[in-house]
């Protein structure tokens, strides 16, 4: 669904500045911050969980980034 909301422009700026440094788009930012003010997302459950050591997602990710790039470059390059 979509929703359109009037910012004031230093407000609109802020949101543009930090949603850039998160590396997501305004959507993104808005709607994490709609799901923690409405406390879908509990951060203070996403902070327990990673301090508490159990393996969150694909924790081979990181070890096999180098060969997973190489991969994808050769791949876009020959075809």
């Amino acid at each position: 669904m979509a929703l359109s909301v009037r910012l004031e422009p230093a407000l609109e700026t802020r949101l543009e500045e930090e949603a850039r440094k998160l590396g997501i788009s305004k959507s993104e930012f808005v709607k994490d911050a709609l799901e923690r003010t409405l406390g879908i997302i509990n951060p203070a459950e996403l902070l327990s969980r990673a301090r508490s050591g159990t393996p969150m997602g694909n924790t081979k990710a990181s070890a096999n980034v180098r060969s997973s790039v190489k991969k994808k470059i050769r791949a876009k390059h020959n075809n």
